[in-house]
């Protein structure tokens, strides 16, 4: 099994990056939250728990794959 330096070293900083981005993301939905209409404000926390959802799992399922060489 043929593991990727590259892939291994955006997966490690990316793993301590996307707690700064949710985060990040979070405080920006909160602030602009009452701002927007009802429909906005929906689409705007859907996107957001996809989002992280997706990238939560995809830093998982790499660093699975990829850094543990399995």
């Amino acid at each position: 099994v043929l593991s990727s330096l590259p892939l291994q070293v955006m997966l490690y900083f990316n793993v301590y990056y996307f707690p700064v981005w949710c985060l990040a993301e979070g405080i920006m939905l909160h602030l602009k939250y009452h701002l927007l209409p009802w429909q906005y404000q929906f689409l705007l926390v859907t996107a957001f728990l996809i989002l992280s959802l997706a990238e939560g799992s995809r830093l998982y399922l790499g660093y699975l794959g990829n850094l543990q060489e399995k």
